[in-house]
């Protein structure tokens, strides 16, 4: 099962979360952006339809796959 880590970081004036090198918008708090995360994290517990996604490493490479909707990763929130 894969895991996925969000840290919550300083970024852009303000606070984000970080997905192996990947920030998220900025929001004005820490807190703010820690609910984020959270709430993204409990999303990707829920299952889905198996289909084709699109996403963005951390060097700005995009990539495409098949992505099934009951293979949920393991989730947290650091920071």
């Amino acid at each position: 099962m894969t895991k996925i880590t969000y840290h919550i970081v300083e970024h852009d004036g303000g606070w984000a979360y970080q997905v192996d090198g990947v920030f998220s918008e900025a929001f004005p708090t820490h807190d703010k952006a820690r609910a984020a995360a959270q709430r993204v994290a409990k999303e990707q517990h829920v299952p889905g339809d198996t289909q084709a996604i699109s996403w963005e490493d951390k060097d700005g490479k995009w990539h495409e796959e098949t992505a099934r909707g009951d293979d949920r990763p393991e989730t947290e929130v650091e920071g």
